[in-house]
């Protein structure tokens, strides 16, 4: 029995409209990740990178390299450079990943102007939803819960502090284009706001070009649940369930779950059916995440929605089955989205480990160097994606993380288990990491059960007083190493 034109398996690439070759405007294990979708859908893949990159595992997969000189950061935020290589290459599209341009309209602008398609929303949602004060406004018109503050920009000081002792302290002072946890500070008092208003402002102007700001009520230690979403050309928006991204670090993620463990069937319904909501509201076309703070009295409030590919969408492809950049790049080339949301099911629990090349035991300080040895983790329901490898020489220029590792399993106990199995599986020697952290993590009473909020690690100051056990063979090393030193080898 034929079950429609949205189920994926009821046809195949051959049968679809399909792009011919992408450039990835990215690098690291995300432009990796594109490549081999594009790889599995018979896709040229054009990669771009900077001296710095040269040796990139991105660069040796992809069909195609073009170099951007000798800038580690500035090639990758040219846009009209790289629009101009898609051409000069032949690509049909740009696929942006995720950071760099990939939220910057201008270069959806440019790609449409030069008649490359943009993998991902149009030009002016990017910008609407870009704009915080922008996307609380066009919520409150859709009728998605926010959080109480500022309906658009703050003028000065004055303005800000009349609105926190309208909708009481604490309160959080925002970047209105600001993103990745960057330009926004808690006020706990009048005194906090004052001291830190010029500091936001400051910030949002040399982070995001723009010295704008707007004030919300601080939901204080809430759970931070996001929805993945991909909507089509033609008007119809599905939901692929929830992520849970409570466990974070000064607003920066450092584990993600799907489905969130502690939201009931009720719960996941509500908020899902707001994400896509919100995303009717906006037209949203490819696939995007639209964030919710779920505070102590059980109550929803939009944060943001991110017009993007998420670092985490590996959780959500693990528990539904469903590949989402392949997703991403059949609505650019102008296919309906491939199923229906009674289509979509999940199954069991994923979470991701961001490992980065950090010393949690000196304040997270980035630690960068050669990887002397790298072998990622293996067996049932564990996938790695990481852009590093045996020899590589981690550049001090870019995010610190080095690789993803995410964990399927049936049941939420199982997957305690496994990732505690796959992360000692996993070797990567050279550089500090996260991984440690990680394991201590596992241990807490509070994950195990299934219940932690936005405060975790701030309440968990000792999960820093792990003790590392070193393999024997860097043990030989170092002992090695101290003899030839002693005698002057």
């Amino acid at each position: 029995m034929a079950l429609g034109r949205y189920q994926r398996f009821s046809y195949t690439f051959s049968e679809l409209r399909l792009i011919k070759k992408i450039l990835v405007a990215n690098r690291g294990e995300i432009a990796v990740r594109i490549v081999r979708a594009c790889a599995e859908m018979g896709i040229t893949s054009v990669a771009i990178y900077s001296d710095a990159d040269r040796h990139a595992l991105h660069v040796k997969k992809a069909d195609e390299a073009y170099n951007l000189g000798p800038d580690p950061i500035g090639g990758y935020l040219n846009a009209h450079r790289i629009v101009n290589i898609a051409v000069a290459a032949g690509c049909d599209a740009l696929h942006p990943g995720y950071g760099f341009l990939s939220e910057n309209p201008l270069l959806a602008e440019i790609c449409v102007k030069r008649g490359i398609v943009f993998i991902g929303p149009s030009a002016d949602v990017i910008r609407r939803m870009g704009d915080k004060t922008e996307a609380r406004k066009a919520m409150i018109e859709a009728g998605v819960p926010v959080v109480p503050g500022t309906e658009d920009n703050i003028a000065d000081l004055e303005e800000a502090l009349a609105i926190a002792e309208q909708v009481g302290y604490p309160v959080m002072l925002k970047a209105t284009s600001g993103g990745g946890g960057r330009g926004i500070r808690r006020c706990d008092s009048k005194k906090d706001l004052e001291a830190n208003y010029s500091r936001v402002v400051s910030e949002a102007t040399k982070a995001f070009g723009s010295a704008e700001v707007f004030l919300e009520k601080c939901i204080v230690n809430p759970r931070h649940i996001e929805v993945q979403i991909l909507g089509d050309s033609e008007g119809h928006v599905i939901h692929l369930f929830e992520r849970d991204c409570s466990i974070q670090r000064r607003h920066q993620k450092l584990v993600e779950i799907a489905p969130s463990p502690q939201l009931n069937d009720k719960q996941r319904n509500y908020v899902c059916d707001l994400a896509v909501k919100a995303a009717k509201a906006v037209n949203y076309v490819n696939a995007g995440t639209v964030e919710f703070l779920l505070d102590a009295d059980d109550s929803f409030y939009f944060m943001e929605m991110n017009t993007r590919l998420q670092v985490e969408h590996t959780i959500t492809e693990q528990i539904t089955g469903i590949d989402i950049v392949q997703e991403q790049i059949s609505i650019a080339s102008g296919n309906p989205l491939s199923y229906r949301q009674e289509h979509i099911k999940m199954r069991g629990f994923a979470a991701q480990f961001r490992i980065n090349a950090e010393d949690p035991k000196n304040d997270f300080l980035p630690n960068f160097g050669r990887i002397t040895r790298y072998y990622s983790a293996g067996g049932p329901g564990v996938r790695t994606d990481a852009a590093i490898y045996t020899g590589y020489v981690f550049p001090p220029y870019y995010d610190s993380m080095c690789a993803k590792l995410t964990v399927w399993a049936l049941e939420w106990d199982q997957l305690i288990a496994r990732s505690t199995r796959a992360l000692m599986d996993l070797g990567l020697h050279g550089v500090k990491t996260t991984k440690p952290f990680h394991l201590e993590i596992l241990k807490t009473p509070e994950f195990r059960s299934g219940k932690f909020d936005t405060g975790f690690v701030e309440q968990h100051p000792e999960l820093v007083n792990y003790s590392v056990r070193r393999p024997p063979a860097d043990l030989a090393a170092a002992i090695a190493a101290a003899i030839a030193a002693h005698h002057g080898l």
